[in-house]
């Protein structure tokens, strides 16, 4: 499979001390990153004979894909974590004070751990344990503690302890036993447990109804095609001289004066638009030339997902 790029779900401009150069850099590239690391692996592990290839490629391979894959799915979070009043709303701190003994008291934990990271690295996680049906926080360090949101259903212990007494240092042969004992009905029933716990709620932008958007991964299948697409960049006029670069194959048009240059555009090709970020003015841009009678679509995620998966830019003429 090929992980796909997630758009920003914050609206960096509206942040409080954080500068969306920051918060865009973040994203582009260490987010962005890690999703190229991500296919990349991913790429190298479809291709992999694991009958035969050394025990050091797939050990290493498969520690840098839960790295990469937890730097991303950690990355998503923090961005869906970002936007509001910093205020938590009743249900949740309710729940925080019911596990911490009070809202500021998971406060000042949740804040002494991180902290205690200056200069170093890693995450600090609020978690909910299904198990225990609480919320506890933790350190994830290094990318690789466990895949993020995951929730195990099978577990095969490889420390020594669990097979040294009956064979010694013939570990292969343990796993063979272990996997002639499985009890796939049991790991079946906590797949249906699982399996009901909902993934992480997409962006949704309720005032745009259902106005179709194409993600950025197939925008870029589409112009390396060639396939017939109007290709619109719409970022408003200070964005464009801020960030002076322009996606290859696009070409630039104020959302401002859409009524002066859409009879530049043909109807029966789409039109795909898009903004800096993927919110109001793609959005905007996109209904009014639907409304015009053009088979126009707003590009997810915007100039800064484009770039986050690494497509191709050039600097403006």
């Amino acid at each position: 499979m090929r992980y796909q790029l997630t758009p920003i779900s914050c609206r960096p401009w509206t942040l409080l001390g954080l500068s969306p150069k920051l918060i865009e850099s973040h994203y582009e590239n260490n987010y962005g990153g890690a999703l190229r690391r991500l296919n990349a692996i991913t790429e190298q592990l479809q291709a992999l004979d694991f009958a035969r290839a050394p025990g050091h490629v797939v050990n290493g391979l498969k520690r840098e894909e839960l790295a990469a894959l937890n730097s991303t799915l950690l990355h998503e979070l923090y961005f869906a974590s970002l936007g509001g009043d910093g205020k938590p709303k009743a249900v949740l701190a309710e729940a925080l004070a019911r596990d911490f003994g009070a809202v500021d008291r998971w406060k000042s934990e949740f804040v002494a751990m991180a902290n205690a990271l200056s200069g170093g690295s890693g995450w600090v996680l609020l978690v909910y344990l299904p198990r225990d049906r609480r919320l506890v926080n933790q350190y994830a360090s290094e990318h690789s503690q466990a895949v993020a949101g995951g929730i195990p259903i099978l577990a095969l212990d490889m420390y020594e302890h669990a097979y040294h007494i009956d064979f010694g240092a013939n570990a292969k042969a343990y796993v063979d036993a272990f996997m002639r004992n499985i009890d796939w009905s049991a790991v079946e029933g906590r797949y249906q447990d699982a399996a009901k716990v909902e993934p992480p709620r997409p962006l949704v932008q309720k005032e745009f109804g259902d106005l179709p958007g194409v993600a950025v991964e197939e925008v870029k299948a589409m112009l390396d095609a060639g396939s017939p697409v109007q290709f619109i960049d719409v970022r408003p006029k200070h964005s464009v001289s801020r960030e002076q670069d322009i996606i290859e194959g696009a070409t630039w048009r104020d959302p401002e004066r859409v009524q002066e240059w859409m009879g530049e555009l043909s109807k029966s090709d789409p039109v795909v638009v898009f903004c800096v970020y993927g919110f109001h003015v793609g959005c905007r841009t996109a209904i009014a030339l639907r409304d015009l009678g053009f088979d126009a679509k707003y590009m997810t995620g915007g100039h800064s997902a484009w770039k986050a998966i690494g497509g191709p830019t050039k600097m403006q003429s």
